[in-house]
Parts: structure tokens; sequence; C-alpha cells
């Protein structure tokens, strides 16, 4: 079983939501980065979602592409990620999970990408600009090494569809909870809770539920449908605003 997949489920089985918070690699800066994530470890934090720096972010919100676009001027780039991860490999007890687009993994070169997830102690890759069935190189790359390929599915994802992406899914499903980009939201579409049974249905591995969540009470009306929940942009906003990650994370326990 993924690490992905075993973290949410201790999770579950002590009637908690998986925690899954995102920052993109090197916010807010280099050395404090890697002290953010002690935090959000210690806090109790299943996956860790970092994201890889890119030019055209194309799914990501302003707050996240604002903070990304940051951390790419001031030279994070996929090298770095691994260098950290590999001399803090063994330190976290979250599963640790990549998130960007095609071109950066691409120009690294597939094989040497997925050769240093392994190194690193990566566990599962997100590719926010490239459908799954388009996805199969990648899986195939990936997965010898022990890194699960995370299916993205939403609102708008025929079940047919969710069928296709279940078949060889592992780690978790990311259920996208909004049309558009990340960011936070006040409110979430009223159709998610029939979208998620649907997903429910079809997926036997943990659902995640990201794409505005803002803070713990917009769960409470999804509670058995999903099994964790992802946060990028309130938790980028609130280290901005000079607070920490274990303040943050307080509330979400």
């Amino acid at each position: 079983m993924n690490p992905m997949q075993t973290k949410i489920e201790e999770a579950n089985k002590q009637g908690k939501a998986g925690l899954i918070p995102f920052l993109p690699a090197g916010f807010p800066t280099r050395d404090q980065f890697w002290k953010e994530l002690e935090q959000l470890d210690a806090a109790g934090a299943s996956v860790i979602e970092i994201g890889m720096p890119f030019s055209d972010p194309v799914a990501d919100g302003p707050v996240v592409e604002k903070a990304s676009l940051k951390c790419l001027d001031d030279g994070i780039n996929l090298q770095w990620i691994f260098d950290g991860l590999k001399e803090r490999k063994g330190q976290f007890n979250a599963a640790i999970l990549l998130m960007g687009y095609l071109n950066p993994v691409y120009q690294y070169g597939l094989d040497e990408f997925a050769a240093d997830c392994e190194a690193a102690g990566v566990s599962g890759l997100i590719i926010a600009d490239m459908p799954i069935e388009e996805a199969g190189f990648v899986k195939e790359a990936i997965e010898p090494h022990g890194v699960a390929l995370v299916p993205l599915v939403g609102l708008n994802t025929p079940k047919e569809r969710m069928k296709l992406y279940a078949e060889n899914a592992s780690g978790f499903c990311y259920f996208v909870s909004v049309l558009g980009t990340t960011g936070q939201r006040e409110s979430l579409p009223t159709r998610i809770k029939a979208k998620l049974t649907e997903a429910k249905e079809v997926f036997d591995i943990p659902i995640a539920l990201g794409f505005g969540i803002k803070h713990p009470d917009q769960l409470t009306e999804f509670d058995g449908l999903l099994d964790a929940a992802v946060f990028g942009s309130a938790l980028i906003t609130h280290i901005e605003d000079g607070k920490s990650s274990a303040e943050f994370m307080e509330p979400w326990k």
C-alpha cells in the first residue's frame, strides 16, 4: 500500500480526516520552508504536498501563483527540492507528495526524476496539466520507484471516466471541489455531495477534497464522503501574515 493511503487511513481510524497541507517549495524563504514542513509534520499532517514552481501554473489561483513565482525568482528548482528532501529522508512522519506541471518534470528527465523521487522519499506525484489517460508514460516511469500518480477528478468528471481513473489508481484520489483555479472560498458548490458519492462508489482508495478549502467547518457537511482535506491558499496567506504553520494546524486537528 502506498504510504499516502496508509497515513490517511491511520487518521481515519482515529475518527479524523487526513490533513494534506500544501506549500510551494522554498516558501516563504529557502530556510524557513523546511521549518514550516517540520511544523506541519509535527502537527499531524498525513501527507505534505510540495509545489514544484513553474512559470505558467495554469491550475493555481492568485495566492498560490504569487507565492510560487516568488520561489521561482529565488532560484528554487527540482534539484533544490530533491537535495533538501534527501538530506531529511526519514525525518518526516507524513508522506511526501509533489505537485506541479509536466514541463519541468520532462525537462529534468523522467527517468532521473523518478529515481530521485525514490531517493528523496517521495510517495506521490500530481501533474496538474496532464489528464491521467494521457499519462501512461509517466506512470510507467514512476510506479516502479514506489511513486503513485494521483488522479484529479471533479464536478465535471463523468462517472465512467472516474472508473477509468480508478482502474490503476493508488495513494488517494484528489477531488477538485470547484471549477477553476485554487483559492479560498467562503462556501463550496452544493453539487459536491452528489459527485463525492459517485467517487466513493468508484474508488477503493481515500478521497481527498481540495481547492477552495478555507477552514475546517467547511468539511462537516461531507462527513462520510471524504477521507482527507487539502489546503494551500489559506495556509500561504496565514504564513504571509507572519504566523506559523503550527498555529494554522490547531483548528484542523
